[in-house]
């Protein structure tokens, strides 16, 4: 029986190096399509065992191989992702990440990654959807975007700017990040007084509050809409935020407030406001996608190196 030799330990080694490196993009890229952290560190693990058993010899361009790899295998894990959603109880928010960690999450233009524009993102096809943060999120090439999804230039410029126009109608004109961090303690603080009055004043007349739970009680389970209805919402259980300890923390570039209880993590607030005021207030009290958020650091700290498989001949 013949067997192939092992990989040299250098060529490991500078294939480790090489995937490091481009880590950081490869989560961006794979977070920004599927909005879960834990979906998007699955498809970088994925990625990494199949830059393993590659011929590395004959790639011309490891950050283009790496992405393209990483891409794909996003646009087929959000395909089937949405399946899944469609069982899920009440609203549907991304995972937020904790961008103090890695401000970037590899990205070359941060905007791209607030709460709002990725839950807008999510009503784009999955190919759209690359399309679109490839190119606004991380500058690639309508060439080079071209080739990733397999399409023609001509199709994906038509695919990008059919997005941009979709986006720009859903969105608005965000605050400077002092004015968004006025207007988060502003409403915390009136919520925490139970002051309804003050917290009309802040939202839109189009406000809309999304609370993610996947059916845990006390969360909301449909959208609800209007500034009276929303500041009653914030308001109706004062056991909410008696004793309640808050914390400000950077989710998805953004200023947002983690709420503990008795130590424990209990739900994430994030807002999207223009300077007509808050339009967007987002809760986020899923369990799993809170400790997500908390092992942020954890993970870049700790899994900077990824795990390396058995050599394959």
């Amino acid at each position: 029986m013949h067997l192939e030799p092992s990989p040299k330990p250098s060529d490991l080694e500078k294939a480790v190096s090489v995937f490091v490196q481009c880590r950081p993009r490869l989560f961006g890229i794979a977070y920004r399509v599927l909005g879960s952290v834990a979906e998007a560190e699955d498809v970088v693990q994925e990625v990494w065992l199949r830059w393993q058993k590659t011929d590395r010899c004959a790639v011309v361009s490891p950050v283009a191989f790496l992405s393209s790899a990483t891409t794909r295998l996003a646009i087929n894990v959000a395909q089937s992702a949405r399946v899944r959603r469609e069982t899920y109880i009440g609203p549907w928010l991304p995972e937020p990440v904790d961008t103090s960690a890695d401000p970037e999450v590899g990205a070359q233009r941060g905007e791209v990654l607030e709460l709002a524009l990725l839950l807008v993102l999510e009503k784009l096809s999955p190919a759209e959807r690359a399309a679109y943060i490839l190119r606004e999120a991380f500058d690639y090439g309508y060439p080079e975007i071209a080739e990733i999804l397999r399409r023609s230039v001509v199709n994906v410029r038509k695919i990008v700017s059919r997005a941009r126009r979709r986006l720009s109608e859903e969105q608005r004109g965000s605050v400077d990040a002092a004015e968004h961090r006025r207007l988060l303690n502003a409403f915390v603080s009136a919520a925490r007084t139970g002051d309804v009055a003050a917290l009309e004043a802040l939202l839109t007349p189009d406000v809309v509050s999304l609370s993610d739970g996947n059916g845990i009680r006390g969360a909301a389970r449909v959208p609800v809409l209007g500034p009276a209805r929303v500041a009653n919402l914030a308001t109706a259980h004062p056991r909410f935020w008696r004793d309640a300890d808050v914390r400000l923390v950077d989710a998805n570039g953004c200023t947002g407030v983690m709420i503990y209880r008795d130590g424990e993590p209990s739900a994430i607030l994030a807002l999207a406001a223009s300077k007509e005021g808050i339009h967007r207030v987002m809760w986020v009290f899923s369990q799993s996608k809170i400790a997500a958020f908390l092992g942020t650091r954890f993970r870049y700290a700790s899994r900077a190196l990824p795990h390396v498989g058995a050599p394959t001949g």
